[in-house]
């Protein structure tokens, strides 16, 4: 396929955000919404909060609606971005059973509201479709690793099983479908006590509480800045329907988990000190995206270093902590 161009696009649509509170959720509103849309963000702020996009409230080009996507919805839309489901371990274990339902059925009721309408839709899927990973990076071509009875696999199945039902609607009904894998993504909006190692890495620095390790600190990431991903997503759904996906979004420069919290200590000039804790269940022991299909088809690469990411971080937490 031939790269896509890209171009501002100046028709103004109809566009359903679901999860649309949430950390990635609330920057692609905001995105959209600066371009000119009319953004209708669903979210049942099981993970997402107000906070994050009340400064789109006052905006006539945006709608709030408090909904769970478990539960049918009709509304005219022409473009769909599916990101409603609970994303770190410590909100998708917290109640696993609902955790799986907002990933399978959350996905039927926003395709069922696609065939409806002939809206397209994007699905945001995730790395995790890869478990723990026995090809370094991963392509979207390897079929993963995963532990189908594991703590985490009511994220990791359930976005599997999504994944299987983007494509049969695809075949079945010809619904447009966009499928994106995202990678360890950080930045403002993050909730401070969700468990991901940016997060928590800086919220113990910022309070110069130990950071805590899990295993030996070498696990390797590689870490997206929000801006980055969804330049991304919004590229993916301007794609050519043809494209379907699924492709993957992240940075393709993996660091190890030590190197992280090493990098935040100076940053954030902490006296924090690392502790050591066992490594959880099917903890992946390396994530990094191979993204040259992004790249050949989308012409996206992360552009915003490591660095410069993370100040913006550091700088979100700080304001919420004082």
């Amino acid at each position: 396929m031939s790269p896509v161009e890209h171009r501002p696009h100046y028709l103004p649509k109809r566009i359903l955000v679901t999860g649309g509170a949430g950390f990635i959720g609330s920057h692609l509103c905001e995105r959209l919404v600066r371009e000119g849309h009319d953004v209708v963000c669903l979210d049942n702020f099981f993970t997402g909060s107000k906070l994050n996009i009340e400064h789109l409230l006052d905006s006539s080009h945006f709608e709030l609606i408090d909904h769970d996507v478990t539960e049918p919805i009709s509304l005219e839309v022409n473009e769909i971005y599916n990101l409603a489901s609970p994303a770190s371990p410590i909100h998708y274990q917290r109640d696993p059973v609902r955790t799986t339902r907002t990933c399978v059925q959350g996905a039927i009721n926003m395709l069922d509201l696609a065939h409806a309408t002939g809206a397209k839709i994007l699905q945001a899927s995730t790395s995790e479709v890869y478990g723990d990973p026995q090809v370094h990076p991963q392509p979207e071509s390897y079929w993963g690793h995963a532990n189908p009875i594991g703590v985490r696999s009511c994220y990791d199945e359930g976005k599997r099983c999504a994944e299987t039902l983007f494509f049969d609607y695809h075949r079945q009904y010809g619904t447009r479908i966009k499928v994106a894998r995202i990678f360890n993504t950080y930045g403002p909006r993050m909730h401070p006590d969700d468990g991901r190692v940016v997060s928590n890495f800086i919220v113990q620095a910022l309070t110069n509480h130990p950071i805590t390790l899990y295993g030996d600190g070498q696990q390797i990431r590689a870490f997206c800045y929000v801006d980055d991903m969804v330049e991304g997503l919004v590229r993916l759904m301007h794609a050519p329907d043809e494209f379907t996906g699924p492709v993957n979004l992240g940075n393709p420069q993996g660091l190890s988990i030590l190197e992280l919290a090493e990098r935040v200590i100076a940053l954030t000039g902490s006296d924090s000190t690392i502790i050591r804790h066992p490594l959880p269940q099917d903890d992946p022991q390396q994530r990094e995206p191979n993204i040259s299909l992004a790249n050949t088809v989308l012409q996206w690469q992360p552009s915003v270093a490591l660095e410069m990411g993370l100040q913006q971080a550091v700088d979100y937490f700080r304001s919420k902590l004082c």
